[in-house]
């Protein structure tokens, strides 16, 4: 029986075998130290320098994988010289290593949505699977598919190739097909907790966030002062863009989660804000913006002038305003182009969009532009109101002044500079659709921003008074898009739930590694152009309010998702080198300098990205002490140190036999695997039952194969979690290496 010996790590006394190293006898014992370059497999080797500690009278610190642990030791893992230590190891790392955590269309999603997921899951036909993960960030992609401006989709990488994934029709899809089934997907909930939220208003911010909590078994009623919920959804997205029998479809699954749905309660009106805070547990205030915003100009209070937003939910309403023949809208976002669409509709003879900058600086999606175009819309650029003019109270005109383009603005856009021109243009209606704003009525005992909205901490989303959050359009710096209050509901939701169980959470950003790119990158990438959506046709279309566009058929999704260049790292959810990079607060863009990379390679199963290689040599130690091999070594000296085949030859120029250990055991994803080995086994198969020799367990593993070739191995003892290989298929030519 081996000697024992006794130590303290971090306090506590733990036992173990004598000759154990130090990080052998934490992880006995449940204590965690952070390791990239150790396996038990292979011999300790030291060179990540991540799992350093301090021993009490030894003056240096010291790498755990590496030292013996000694009876009487007094070991401390996390003092501040440690982590000093390991922040800047991990900084050193970060600072040479290349490669996309995330793919920057999940980046640039505000809900951090896992576009190149759920487009994989679409391309693999795997639709309903594509939908779970889409409402893990977004609990309406029906409507959000239909109506969102794709920010995933202007950061595609695609776009370098010819044009990027349509990855909001492809969210749309997904939704649409969950949809159509007789019992659409629900998430499970979690047994209930007694515990009580109110919400206050039922757009996408509201509705997303009570989703998100009767998932964890609270009960949830949704206040909101129109006659149905959806906010603007419904009453700012007109019907062509958005049917309401989709919205209504997604806003029942809500409801059937247990969601108690309350139409027609206005705060201050017809309940008060501390009469729903004395009957809740938690309130959370998302009561969007509905104001529209008002220029300051003479005559915008004339008869037929009218704020975008108003005009919107009035049509949505059924009551729409009289427009007649002719309509200046003025603005160049999403509301601008929905209100002069919507004004065509209506039956309007000639419908203007004025606007102050050009075209290229329009912040309304390009699309939605050429449409308004192609239905008649006429585009006034550089031009801006300056005066509303009238006759007996009544609009007659509006008196535009001349604009150029002088310096960047904070935006970056260049700013728009009066001239001495003007004109006057005849209008029987003016919409004013340059902005929106809150009415807080009823909110008296929230603190306000200067700008009127409600004071929400960034981080918790909780508001001056105890047990009131706020997200959304109605907080901090106003109106943003629906895929913005959704993010931050999802964020509330966790902060209202860990404020019920009498705990706090708190919210940072991750770090993440990423990788510039250019379109020279993509040049040996086959063009394959995006497949259209089928629209109707500008005449009919302009009619009527029917939707315009017809969804991607099953065939179509999945040619469209097989567009998908998979920027993002295959590894993120195994990444060793990202989770410890979490763990500490690390700055590697002050270390910045060249990268040693290298040339990449792959052979029929394996792909080596040298840019993410941190040189912790389990790839190289792993080959030649456990497979036997010399695939992979050290070439080099220096910064320039590089893990590679020998004369930097190709994966299947070398001794390597595919038996995927060096992909196993590889923290940051330099090595993938390209395809599984698993292969359609033959009739006239051969099954054996062979001992595995890759390492010193000494396995059984039952082996399909037709003479000295492997055709598939069947999970046994090998085939379980505890096999250091931890794959369907062990080896290429596992036969000859049992011989």
């Amino acid at each position: 029986m081996a000697e024992k010996i006794k130590l303290k790590i971090d306090g506590m006394v733990v036992e173990t075998k004598k000759g154990a190293t130090i990080l052998e006898a934490a992880r006995e014992n449940g204590i965690y130290i952070p390791s990239l370059c150790h396996d038990d497999c292979v011999e300790a080797y030291g060179a990540c320098g991540i799992c350093v500690v301090e021993a009490q009278g030894v003056p240096k610190l010291l790498r755990s994988c590496a030292t013996a642990a000694a009876d009487g030791m007094d070991i401390s893992t996390r003092t501040k010289r440690v982590v000093s230590s390991r922040k800047i190891a991990l900084e050193l790392l970060m600072s040479d290593h290349e490669g996309d955590c995330r793919a920057p269309c999940t980046l640039n999603c505000p809900a951090g949505t896992d576009c190149q997921g759920y487009v994989g899951l679409i391309a693999n036909g795997e639709f309903e699977e594509a939908l779970k993960l889409i409402k893990e960030k977004i609990p309406l992609p029906a409507s959000i598919g239909r109506i969102c401006p794709h920010p995933c989709e202007q950061n595609c990488r695609r776009r370098l190739v010819e044009e990027p994934v349509a990855i909001a029709h492809l969210k749309a899809f997904a939704a649409d097909s969950d949809l159509e089934k007789a019992e659409p997907w629900l998430p499970k909930t979690a047994k209930n907790t007694g515990k009580s939220v109110s919400i206050i208003g039922g757009g996408p911010g509201g509705l997303s966030a009570a989703y998100y909590l009767l998932i964890k078994g609270h009960n949830v009623t949704v206040y909101d002062m129109m006659p149905q919920m959806g906010g603007m959804l419904r009453y700012g997205i007109p019907q062509y863009r958005l049917p309401k029998e989709i919205l209504d479809k997604e806003i029942a699954l809500i409801k059937k989660l247990g969601a108690k749905l309350i139409n027609n309660v206005k705060i201050s009106a017809d309940i008060t804000l501390e009469k729903i805070c004395e009957d809740s547990d938690a309130v959370l205030a998302a009561i969007g913006a509905w104001k529209s915003s008002e220029m300051g100009i003479q005559g915008e209070n004339l008869e037929g002038v009218i704020g975008g937003i108003d005009f919107l939910r009035a049509v949505s309403l059924g009551n729409p305003p009289k427009i007649g023949r002719r309509v200046i809208v003025c603005g160049g976002g999403n509301t601008a182009m929905d209100a002069c669409r919507t004004a065509v509709r209506l039956g309007a003879d000639e419908v203007s969009v004025v606007y102050r900058r050009t075209r290229s600086e329009m912040p309304a999606d390009e699309l939605e532009v050429k449409e308004a175009e192609e239905e008649g819309v006429i585009f006034r650029f550089l031009n801006n109101p300056a005066e509303i003019t009238g006759q007996n109270g009544k609009v007659t005109g509006i008196k535009l002044r001349r604009m150029a383009l002088g310096e960047p603005d904070a935006s970056g856009r260049r700013a728009p500079v009066p001239t001495s021109d003007y004109e006057t243009v005849h209008a029987d209606t003016v919409i004013m659709a340059i902005g929106q704003r809150t009415n807080a009525d009823g909110f008296e005992a929230v603190k306000k921003t200067r700008y009127g909205t409600l004071a929400a901490d960034e981080n918790t989303f909780a508001t001056s008074k105890a047990g009131v959050f706020a997200v959304g359009d109605a907080t901090n710096d106003g109106a943003d898009i629906a895929i913005s209050a959704i993010a931050e509901a999802g964020k509330a939701a966790l902060t209202i739930d860990a404020y019920l169980n009498g705990t706090e959470i708190s919210f940072k950003n991750a770090y993440y590694s990423s990788k510039e790119t250019a379109a020279e990158d993509f040049e040996g990438e086959e063009k394959v152009r995006r497949v259209p959506i089928r629209l109707v046709s500008a005449n009919e279309r302009k009619s009527s309010f029917k939707e315009i566009a017809h969804g991607y058929t099953n065939e179509e999704a999945a040619a469209e998702a097989m567009r998908c260049l998979e920027c993002g790292c295959r590894e993120f959810f195994t990444c060793k080198l990202l989770k410890t990079a979490n763990e500490y607060e690390i700055n590697p863009e002050r270390l910045k300098g060249e990268k040693s990379g290298g040339d990449g390679n792959k052979n029929e199963f394996i792909k080596r990205d040298p840019g993410k290689c941190i040189l912790c040599g389990l790839c190289v130690r792993s080959c030649a002490e456990v497979a036997d091999k010399t695939a992979l070594g050290l070439i080099g000296r220096g910064f320039g140190t590089v893990a590679a085949p020998a004369f930097n030859l190709p994966l299947d120029k070398t001794s390597c036999n595919n038996c995927g250990l060096c992909v196993k055991l590889c923290p940051t994803g330099a090595l993938t695997e390209l395809s599984s080995f698993k292969k359609q086994v033959p009739v006239e198969e051969v099954l054996t039952d062979v001992l595995c020799r890759l390492c010193d367990r000494g396995c059984t593993v039952t082996v399909a194969a037709i003479g000295e070739k492997v055709v598939r191995v069947i999970p046994a003892d090998a085939g379980s979690r505890d096999c250091i290989l931890g794959r369907d298929a062990l080896i290429k030519g596992f036969l000859s290496n049992q011989k």
